[in-house]
C-alpha cells in the first residue's frame, strides 16, 4: 500500500513551507499531507500593527490566537491527522526543527499510528528537556540574541512568543540569514522569511514529553542530519541520535545526511524528496 508522508513544521512556521517538497514528492509518486499545528497557518494572528508602517506599541500588546496552546494540544491535533492518514495505509511521520517535539509526543502516545518516524534536524529529546539542551556545550555556537533582538512584547504578558520577522533592521536580518539559510540567496532568504508567522506557543515540553522506550522506541526511526545547520548544530543532532540509540539499542536510528542549512532542504527540496522516497518502499 502507498504510504502517506505526514509533514510537521517547526517554530513560527506552517504547512506552506512544505509546498516545494510536496511538489517533488508528488512528482516521484508519493502522497503527502502537510500539517498546520494549532495557531498556525490560517489560524495564525496577523495584526494591522504588523503591516507597514508598523505600530510597535500595538504589535507588542495585540492578543494572539496561539496563546494558551500547549504541546498536548499540538500532539492531540497531530494524532487526529495520523488516525485519518492511517486508514489509507502506512504512515511516515516527518518532522523538522521544533516540530520534532510534537512528533515525539504523538509517538509516545500512539506508536500504532506510525510506521516510521523521521526527524530532519529536529528535536527528539531523550536525556533532557528541550530547553535544557540550550545550556549544553553542543549549543555553544547558537547565539540566543538572534531572536531576542527581534522579540516583541513581554512573553509572560502576551502568553506567547512574538518575533518581528518584518523588521528592516539590517543587523537583525543578517543574523536571521546566518541562522536559517546562510547558503541561500538573499531573495530565497527574504521569501522564506515572509512565510514565517510572528507568534509561537510557549510550551516546549517537559520531562514527561521525552522519548519513551516502550512506545516511541518501538517505531522504526530515521534521523536526517543537516550538515550545515547553525540553528540546530550538527553536534546537537548527533547527540540526539546517540541518546536515542542508547535508549533503544535494539532499534537504532537509520542515519542519513543532507548538505545544507536549516532551511535549504525546503528551498531546494529535490535531494530531500529522493531521500524520503527511499524510505517509502520498506513502509509499503
Amino acid at each position: 500500500m502507498q504510504p502517506t508522508f505526514v509533514l510537521v513544521h517547526g517554530a513560527f512556521s506552517n504547512s506552506f513551507s512544505f509546498a516545494p517538497l510536496q511538489a517533488e514528492l508528488g512528482l516521484l509518486g508519493h502522497r503527502s499531507v502537510a500539517v498546520d499545528l494549532p495557531g498556525h497557518g490560517f489560524q495564525a494572528t496577523y495584526t494591522h500593527a504588523y503591516q507597514t508602517p508598523q505600530d510597535p506599541e500595538g504589535l507588542a500588546t495585540a492578543p494572539g490566537s496561539i496563546k494558551g496552546v500547549t504541546l498536548a494540544d499540538n500532539a492531540a491535533h497531530l494524532i487526529g491527522i495520523l488516525e485519518r492518514a492511517k486508514r489509507n495505509g502506512p504512515v511516515i511521520l516527518v518532522s523538522h526543527s521544533r516540530g520534532g517535539i510534537t512528533a515525539t509526543a504523538a509517538a509516545n502516545a500512539r506508536p500504532d499510528l506510525i510506521d516510521r518516524i523521521v526527524y530532519v534536524s529536529a528535536w527528539a529529546p531523550v536525556d533532557l528537556d528541550v530547553n535544557g539542551y540550550y545550556a549544553e556545550p553542543e549549543m555553544a555556537t547558537v547565539d540566543p540574541a538572534t531572536f531576542a533582538s527581534a522579540l516583541v512584547g513581554n512573553p509572560a504578558e502576551l502568553g506567547l512568543l512574538r518575533v518581528n520577522f518584518r523588521t528592516a533592521d539590517p543587523d537583525v536580518l543578517a543574523a536571521f540569514k546566518a541562522a536559517f539559510i546562510a547558503d541561500g540567496t538573499d531573495e530565497q532568504f527574504l521569501t522564506f522569511l515572509n512565510t514565517f508567522q510572528p507568534d509561537e506557543n510557549l510550551d516546549a515540553g517537559a520531562s514527561t514529553d521525552r522519548a519513551r522506550a516502550e512506545t516511541w522506541g518501538r517505531i522504526p526511526k530515521t534521523y536526517i542530519r543537516l550538515a550545515d545547520d547553525t540553528s540546530l548544530p550538527l553536534a546537537v543532532q548527533d547527540r540526539l541520535i546517540r541518546e536515542g540509540n542508547e535508549l533503544t539499542p535494539d532499534n537504532p536510528y537509520d542515519v542519513r545526511t543532507l548538505a545544507g542549512s536549516h532551511l535549504k532542504w525546503l528551498v531546494d527540496p529535490e535531494p530531500a524528496a529522493r531521500m524520503l522516497g527511499e524510505l517509502a518502499a520498506p513502509a509499503r
